[in-house]
């Protein structure tokens, strides 16, 4: 089984082109289900069989697991039975016959308009003492409030991703998948002043063509771009404490809102699936029944 653990992984990296990060949890969650199979006397992956994978998936929901992420690992025991038998290292494909518990979907949490406007306002006071790092952060959140992307998606760009003349960036999404975003005027601006003397200020000799740098003048983290959207939103009283992905619900949120379309918003933020965007219709219609809650006498 690790052999065919091990093979799998060249599978996913190699032939899907998946990112590290995805093949970590699809390998973590076959780990899982093959270490239950082999306790259960399964010596190689032949011997498994639907009844199997469903006692597993019933070990988790026994050790409170959500349904999302039983959802998540059922999938990814569905994709990997598959690729054993198609690659002849399984006669039967047991995942086909497994079902998966149906996610709950809750509403993602959003700042409201005004809260976003005094987000960007508050790291705009915060830069105006000039310092390279204060100007990147009004950068990075503009760019993230005004198009969307991932945080991921974020840190991968490079300078010439970005198309001032057009306003859009160049964007390399999930599945390696490129598509092109818009951003507006104050984004602009913004990048205009990051571009114009900050990121020079950051750059070292390894820095690259990266857009945004750390404070060593390499390309900026994950990580780094969460702590401070955290700490930028503590300056906002009574703010959700949202990450970047809080800043991608919000600008999706808002869109809709404004009157753009949900086909126009899957696009912007490169999902696979429509279904996927549907959820922010959720946000709104609850927006607007409290709206209505509020102010209608006969609510």
């Amino acid at each position: 089984m690790a052999a065919v653990l091990a093979d799998y992984e060249r599978h996913l990296t190699s032939e899907r082109d998946l990112t590290p990060h995805t093949v970590r949890a699809y390998l973590g969650d076959i780990a899982g289900m093959l270490e239950h199979a082999a306790l259960l006397g399964h010596g190689d992956v032949r011997g498994l069989d639907v009844a199997t994978l469903r006692s597993w998936l019933a070990k988790q929901q026994t050790l409170g697991k959500a349904r999302t992420t039983m959802s998540r690992r059922a999938t990814a025991v569905r994709v990997f039975t598959a690729w054993a038998q198609r690659t002849g290292r399984a006669e039967t494909d047991p995942g086909a016959l497994l079902g998966s518990p149906k996610a709950h979907r809750t509403l993602p949490p959003a700042l409201r308009v005004d809260e976003a406007r005094k987000l960007l306002a508050a790291a705009a006071t915060r830069a105006d003492d000039g310092s390279p790092v204060g100007l990147r952060d009004v950068a990075i959140l503009e760019l993230l409030y005004a198009t969307g992307i991932r945080v991921g998606e974020l840190c991968g760009l490079d300078v010439d991703d970005v198309d001032r003349e057009r306003r859009v960036v160049r964007v390399l999404g999930k599945g390696r998948k490129e598509r092109t975003v818009p951003y507006g005027q104050p984004a602009d601006r913004a990048l205009a002043v990051w571009l114009g003397g900050p990121r020079t200020a950051l750059a070292v000799h390894g820095s690259g063509a990266a857009l945004f740098l750390g404070v060593r003048g390499g390309r900026i983290d994950q990580r780094a771009v969460r702590s401070m959207v955290h700490a930028r939103l503590a300056d906002v009283p009574g703010a959700p404490d949202l990450g970047p992905h809080g800043l991608r619900h919000t600008a999706a949120t808002h869109l809709l809102e404004g009157g753009a379309d949900l086909r126009t918003v899957q696009e912007l933020l490169g999902h696979a699936s429509l279904a996927t965007t549907q959820i922010y219709t959720h946000v709104t219609t609850d927006r607007l029944r409290a709206a209505y809650r509020q102010a209608h006498p006969r609510a």
